[in-house]
This record gives C-alpha cells, structure tokens and sequence, in this order.
C-alpha cells in the first residue's frame, strides 16, 4: 500500500489527530502529500512540535483546529475555515472517540450522550459540511474510523457500540448517496490498537485485578485476537492512506477490519 506523494495538495482534515490512531492517519497522509487540519487534545508545544515535524519532514501545510466535536456551531464554522484557508476539504477522517463503561441500569445519562454526540453525531455533522464541497469538486474521500465494536457486541459498553454500530450504518448511506460524484466514504474496524488509551487501560486492570500488565495483556489479545498481537497505529495510517488513493476508487460503502482475526470468531 505504497502510496508516495499521489495525494499531493490535497487538504486533509482529521478529527481526534493529536495522538494515537489518529496521529497515525495524520503523519501517513501527510507523508503522501496533503496539507493537514488537526484537531483533538493537546498543549500548544505539542501542536507546535507535531506541525514542525510534519512541515520539515513531508513539506506540508499544517493546521489546528481545536473546536468542541460535541458543538455542531462550533464544527461547521472551524470546517468551514479550514476549507476556505485552503480551498476545500478533498479528505476528511473521522477519528475522534470517547468511550465510559458500566452497565445498562447504571450508565450516566450524560455520558452516554456524551460519547453519542462524539462518536456518532459528530460524524454525521462534520460529513454534512465538507459533502457540498466534494461534490462540487467531483472527488473526495471520506474514512470513519469505528471500531471492532462497530461489528460485534460486548459488555459494558452501550453506548461506545451502539455509536460505532451507527458509524458503519452512518458510512453506508454516505457512499450510496455520493457513489456516482467521485466521493468514496469507507469504515475502518481496528481491534486492540496500541495506543496510550489501551496502556493506560493495561495498567488500571492490572491494579485492580492484583494482576501482572504481561498478564493483562495475554488475556486481552488471547480472548480476542487470534494473533497474539497488537495492531500497531501506522498499521491504520497506511490503509486510511490507501483508501484515499485513486488506485482505491472501487472501494466504496466497505467495512475494513483491522482486528487480528477478532471479526473471524
């Protein structure tokens, strides 16, 4: 999945491109040639260090807009300045992810509206600004970030799945409604992805099972992936890259797992 430089000047917008996956996805796009709008937590150091790096590496244009996923005022005005600071958005990767555990009867209802607006409704919102433009250009490449959880169920996390089931419904619709104005939009299912997130994870069950991080982490990835192994960021980077590709034209309305075998089960 080779790309080089054959998105060159294209503007890419990433939701969630601060760090982890979304970092990843940023730097693999950046490398074949867009102009980059991040967005997600961080301190202005570490905007500043992620932009010079990318402009003294891949000799892109890089952006931060931090605007609130959960405030869709403030989603099509930073989306709309991005677009017009560089011409359009040709790219846009929805990435950004919260995520709360607890039982049905004891789930916050804040939360769960929380990690709906974040994960699901966001998604929609930041679609519905960008499409007008994409059509008008005849191309655009649209990558909803879901999740394993998009595709199978699991305890705990009501909220978390039924968001990441309605991305890959939500990706579906996108690329029927868009199939013949260049625009291909495609959902990307990782499983266990090794991430501060999930170390962090690692370590908050290890203190409170009394168990070893080693332990915890056998038991996470023998439970669910067939491989043993961590799916690594860059791993996402390159699909989502590939995705965007002229060569992926044909990919359209898709459900990509990047799971370790967990789907196969």
């Amino acid at each position: 999945m080779n790309v080089d430089r054959s998105l060159e000047g294209k503007n890419a917008f990433i939701t969630g491109s601060t760090s982890g996956i979304g970092l990843a996805v940023a730097e693999q796009l950046a490398a074949a040639g867009c102009n980059i709008g991040l967005n997600g937590f961080a301190t202005s150091e570490q905007v500043q260090d992620i932009s010079s790096r990318f402009q003294s590496e891949y000799e892109v244009e890089v952006t931060y807009c931090g605007f609130d996923l959960r405030e869709v005022g403030e989603i099509s005005e930073g989306l709309t300045n991005f677009a017009k600071e560089y011409g359009q958005v040709n790219i846009l990767v929805n990435n950004a992810g919260v995520q709360f555990v607890s039982r049905i009867e004891d789930f916050p209802t804040e939360k769960w509206n929380v990690i709906i607006a974040v994960n699901l409704s966001a998604v929609f919102h930041c679609c519905k600004v960008v499409i007008p433009g994409m059509i008008a250009n005849q191309w655009g490449r649209i990558i909803n970030i879901a999740s394993i959880h998009g595709l199978v169920g699991s305890v705990n996390k009501s909220a978390y799945i039924a968001a990441k089931h309605g991305v890959v419904g939500l990706t579906k619709v996108i690329a029927l409604e868009n199939a013949k104005s260049g625009i291909t939009c495609n959902a990307i299912c990782p499983g266990y992805v090794d991430t501060e997130i999930i170390r962090n994870q690692i370590r908050d069950r290890s203190a409170s099972e009394n168990k070893s991080a080693d332990q915890v982490v056998y038991e996470m990835l023998h439970d669910k992936h067939p491989t043993e192994q961590f799916i690594e960021p860059g791993e996402i980077g390159a699909l989502a890259a590939y995705l965007c590709s002229d060569q992926a034209s044909g990919i359209n309305g898709s459900t990509l797992s990047i799971d370790g075998g967990w789907s196969a089960h």
